[in-house]
């Protein structure tokens, strides 16, 4: 196999990092808070008040902080926090949890769903099953959309705790957790929970279905599947602002989360050219000079050429082959990464080292792969190396790019969304689903595709469109691709 890399793009000259950068989260932040107190306080008529941000740009430590100064109101006395997943619900139960004690904060959750909370999670919430087990010295209620906007839920609620300050609604505020996943037929079942709501969430992120397949034609406007701040972003008592720096990726990334939110004012990152690095074992032939590659920081896109045609896009083991063959030697000789830590303003602080051989917090390496057959061959693939090499748990693992948003991982190998392709579609060229894909690594990003894509993006028709609930204008899916 030969390997030419062209050249990468060149690292912006404008972009801000540590707390430079974090500093306008800090500010962005700061203007929700003041318009939420000022709903509170009856100062502004806002029912919605909308934290918009890029994919790692530090969305749950925005939301506690304004759950904080919620509480702090005298018109406040109890809120209530949702989402559409337990995965998205779980670990934002736990920060607020060790922030507010566990007497303040009850985690409203499903029967069947208990054993799956995590023990850390546990250890600084209340737990309940029922409305009538909810403490009443609870000011925060965490549960999925489908449990705090189960039939009867409200008044059960009130049953239990009285209405909160408004002396109507169980909550005085209700905040939704990446509200850009939650579809507007759910929120609709808890919006009537409190009078005033906060979404927070990345713009970024795979919408519930594809609005442009919206069943509702005679009114384009409304889709009760699509996200639901698409609703609201122009309305006048909904208050919105963006996040303008990113946590999770590289320096080097930058230029490619830019292009992902190319009409923002501004896009910076925290991490600092050098803050993070893939440590790499003695390698030779094609795999050296790939990971050489992604470990630069750079974003990495591997076309390969020469394979047997694939039965179909989504059954590629030809290609997945190749990945395998690259992750090998990698995996039999070990890794690290390194990564400067930061205090909550961005500020550097010591570096952490996590190895291959020691696992820690997020995976190391995530395979992803857009559809269940690829993505179960890439799972097997992943079994056949954890089996092989006895790699501790944590260290690689497979998924589908939909079940992995809201996730974090070090490496991200991705199989390319239109690889094998031989036409666009309004599955393989979603922008949210590229997004999501390119937007998980913290260190490094190795995207695979078979030869061709350049071929394919030229020959297809655009199909035009501005998607509801996706940064900015544009025709898809050429021009995002």
């Amino acid at each position: 196999m030969t390997i030419t890399f062209s050249a990468p793009a060149a690292p912006p000259e404008d972009a801000r990092h540590h707390d430079a950068a974090a500093e306008g989260n800090l500010e962005a932040a700061q203007e929700a808070v003041a318009a939420l107190l000022a709903a509170l306080e009856g100062a502004a008529a806002y029912d919605r008040v909308l934290l918009r941000a890029a994919a790692g740009a530090g969305k749950s430590y925005a939301l506690v902080r304004m759950v904080r100064a919620a509480l702090a109101h005298e018109n406040c006395g109890r809120v209530g926090v949702t989402a559409f997943a337990n995965k998205q619900v779980f670990p934002l139960a736990g920060e607020l949890g060790r922030e507010l004690g566990a007497a303040a904060v009850c985690l409203f959750v499903a029967k069947d769903r208990l054993p799956e909370v995590p023990q850390d999670v546990l250890d600084h919430v209340s737990v309940a099953t029922s409305a009538g087990a909810i403490p009443d010295t609870c000011a925060v209620v965490l549960g999925t959309s489908h449990k705090l906007g189960a039939w009867g839920e409200q008044q059960r609620l009130l049953d239990r705790l009285g209405p909160a300050v408004n002396a109507t609604l169980p909550f005085d505020v209700l905040f939704v957790d990446e509200a850009w996943q939650l579809p507007l037929h759910r929120y609709a079942t808890v919006e009537g929970l409190a009078p005033l709501s906060v979404g927070v969430g990345d713009v970024g992120q795979l919408p519930p279905i594809d609005p442009g397949q919206n069943p509702w034609r005679g009114d384009p406007g409304y889709n009760p599947y699509r996200a639901w701040p698409t609703a609201y972003e122009q309305d006048e008592k909904t208050f919105a602002v963006d996040l303008p720096a990113v946590w999770r990726p590289t320096a080097a990334q930058l230029p490619l989360w830019r292009a992902f939110y190319g009409d923002w004012d501004r896009l910076d990152c925290v991490a600092a050219p050098g803050d993070r690095a893939v440590e790499l074992p003695a390698l030779t032939g094609p795999a050296a000079a790939v990971w050489a590659s992604v470990a630069t920081g750079v974003p990495t896109l591997l076309e390969v050429g020469g394979l047997p045609d694939p039965e179909a896009p989504d059954v590629d083991p030809d290609l997945l082959g190749v990945v395998e063959d690259l992750l090998t030697p990698l995996l039999e000789n070990g890794f690290a990464i390194t990564r400067r830590r930061y205090d909550g303003a961005g500020r550097p602080l010591n570096e952490e080292r996590i190895t291959s051989g020691a696992p820690s917090g997020d995976p190391l390496i995530v395979v992803l792969a857009t559809r269940n057959q690829a993505v179960d061959d890439a799972t097997a693939m992943v079994e056949r190396l954890v089996g092989r090499y006895d790699l501790p748990e944590g260290v690689i693992l497979a998924s589908t790019v939909d079940s992995w948003q809201g996730q974090t991982n070090a490496v991200t190998v991705a199989v390319h969304p239109l690889s094998g392709a031989d036409r666009l579609d309004e599955f393989n060229s979603a922008f949210g689903r590229l997004a999501v894909t390119c937007t998980r690594a913290t260190h490094g990003l190795l995207m695979v595709a078979r030869a061709g894509l350049d071929d394919l993006l030229d020959e297809a028709p655009a199909r035009p469109g501005t998607p509801l609930g996706e940064p900015g204008g544009r025709s898809l899916p050429r021009q995002t691709h």
